[in-house]
């Protein structure tokens, strides 16, 4: 059974009709006894950083995060859900994160032609031999919406990356933990292979 985490954070339904399609079990849900006994759990995310952790610390879900995470459950962080792993942003300064991952979230730089927030398809540099790109080719497109990115201050858990204006660490794994700044649930057959080669770890 696959959790996804419902703390009313957006793209909850995309994510499980994907992983519905997929042929897996899935379950949203914020009853903690439910998250802590999946075989999985995403975390997914749209909306404003503070706001969001606003939402986790409401539902009292902080801890139950960490639980899953400390014994070692498969965890995917999409969007919001991979920034959320971190321990701020520059979007909600003074709010703190998660602070599961070591890195930091700024604010993609203005540029010219470049519109913030960074919506579309962009290509993915893979690197580091990320189990979530398993049979997929280096520079396929995956679909992103976002104002702020990750900088990983570990070069060694960065899983792909991609350009706008700025290098973009655009996916990471450490041990169990997973995450996605994209959305493979809106990206199409790449995204579908990410989120089954999720389901399959």
């Amino acid at each position: 059974m696959i959790a996804i985490i419902d703390y009313d954070a957006g793209n909850l339904k995309s994510v499980e009709k994907a992983i519905q399609f997929l042929g897996e079990d899935v379950i949203a849900s914020r009853d903690k006894e439910v998250i802590k006994n999946a075989d999985k759990v995403i975390l997914p995310g749209v909306g404003n950083f503070g706001d969001c952790m606003d939402k986790l610390k409401r539902y009292d879900l902080i801890d139950t995060i960490n639980e899953v995470v400390d014994k070692k459950t498969p965890f995917l962080g999409i969007c919001l859900g991979l920034q959320l792993l971190f321990k701020d942003s520059e979007e909600a300064p003074g709010v703190a994160g998660l602070g599961i991952l070591p890195g930091k979230i700024v604010r993609i730089p203005e540029g010219e032609g470049l519109k913030i927030p960074h919506i579309g398809w962009n290509s993915l540099a893979l690197k580091n031999n990320g189990r979530l790109f398993n049979g997929l080719d280096n520079e396929s497109f995956v679909y992103f919406v976002h104002s702020y990115y990750l900088k990983a201050d570990d070069e060694s858990i960065v899983k792909a990356t991609t350009n706008y204006g700025v290098n973009i660490d655009a996916s990471v794994e450490k041990d169990n933990v997973f995450a996605c700044q994209f959305h493979p649930e809106k990206s199409g057959d790449v995204g579908l292979k990410i989120l089954s080669n999720f389901a399959s770890i």
